[in-house]
């Protein structure tokens, strides 16, 4: 593997740290949403809820 060194406008015109925002933007988002789902299954007063692996779930 070569290396070579960044000129100085390289240095300034790159960044990081674009993966870990997007990652934690992704995981806000989901638990977000898992939140929401929980939520209103808890909520609800009649309804029912099918997970893979054949559990069904259903109450008045």
């Amino acid at each position: 593997m070569n290396y070579q060194l960044l000129s100085e406008s390289e240095l300034d015109s790159s960044y990081a740290g674009g993966a870990v925002t997007l990652t934690t933007v992704l995981a806000v988002l989901s638990a977000a949403i898992i939140a929401v789902v929980v939520y209103k299954l808890f909520i609800s007063k009649k309804g029912s809820a099918t997970v893979p692996g054949g559990w069904k779930f259903s109450w008045n």
